[in-house]
């Protein structure tokens, strides 16, 4: 084939540029993907467990999970109606909130209970305290999340009936800022009781692993909130480092740990292959 030195000289050249100009492009590409466009790009994660201990009766229960919410400078009290429009679409019929409601500083609480308040959930809405509910008052937090209709489970459980059998959903306080009491949390737990925990730190699981808990909620990690491809995630929260995202058995299956990416960003607004995230669990008795 005959081809023009010239003319092939002009298109590497070309293509060079076009190479350089994309090298040099990728960063702000880049940073802009991750400022501005997955943050909102919240993704639905189902997750089918097959439980020995579960009730029969609640076998197919739909748990919703949602974490890490952080209402601050990077989500507003007004976005707040579009996740739970997200939320209830879902269907749950149990609602799980695993910490940090607010980034550091608690306002607009009416305006957030009022959001919180349109979830709907017929075997009830729990939620636990995160970190960061410390940084701003969890007093304050607990204001909020009560007027919209949450049970805050702190070092404590409650029964959840449905067709006369229960489960226990037990709830212990954050492991960095607060000070977390399994025994008496399941103090009213009887040996055969299938028992959800939520806990913000997901190393928590270390320790209930030891205990008579089924599955375990956690969010705390934000699932390093910036990962990256065939590495994970860049860097992680003390008590969130060892179950960082996803779905983890322990104990030959006795434990299911769960740790939520979370909806919402702190120090850096940003996410990178790591998009915010809901989780529907669906229950199934182990047979």
């Amino acid at each position: 084939m005959d081809l023009n030195p010239k003319m092939t000289r002009r298109a590497f050249l070309a293509k060079g540029k076009f190479l350089i100009g994309a090298l040099l492009a990728a960063p702000f590409v880049s940073y802009g993907y991750a400022r501005f466009a997955e943050p909102h790009w919240i993704r639905t994660k189902h997750v089918r467990l097959e439980l020995e201990r579960l009730p029969q009766a609640f076998d197919g229960v739909r748990v919703v999970q949602f974490s890490d919410v952080h209402v601050g400078p990077y989500l507003a009290p007004g976005d707040l109606p579009q996740l739970v429009d997200m939320i209830n679409a879902l269907k749950p019929d149990l609602l799980c909130f695993t910490g940090d409601l607010y980034d550091y500083r608690v306002y607009d609480g009416s305006l957030v209970s009022q959001a919180l308040a349109a979830l709907k959930a017929p075997l009830g809405k729990f939620a636990v305290l995160g970190n960061h509910d410390y940084y701003g008052s969890p007093v304050e937090t607990e204001k909020v999340l009560k007027p919209g209709g949450f049970e805050l489970l702190t070092n404590r459980s409650v029964a959840v009936g449905k067709d006369k059998a229960l489960i226990r959903v037990a709830g212990v306080d954050d492991m960095w800022e607060g000070r977390p009491d399994l025994d008496r949390a399941l103090k009213s737990v009887r040996r055969d009781d299938f028992v959800l925990l939520l806990s913000h730190a997901p190393d928590f699981a270390d320790i209930a692993l030891e205990a008579p808990v089924d599955m375990q909620l956690s969010g705390h990690s934000h699932g390093g909130q910036v990962r990256l491809p065939f590495y994970g995630a860049i860097t992680t929260p003390m008590y969130g480092r060892k179950y960082v995202d996803g779905l983890y058995k322990l104990g030959g299956g006795k434990l299911h740990v769960y740790t939520n990416r979370g909806i919402g960003m702190t120090m850096h607004p940003v996410r990178f292959w790591c998009r915010p995230e809901l989780t529907v669990f669906t229950l199934k008795k182990r047979l």
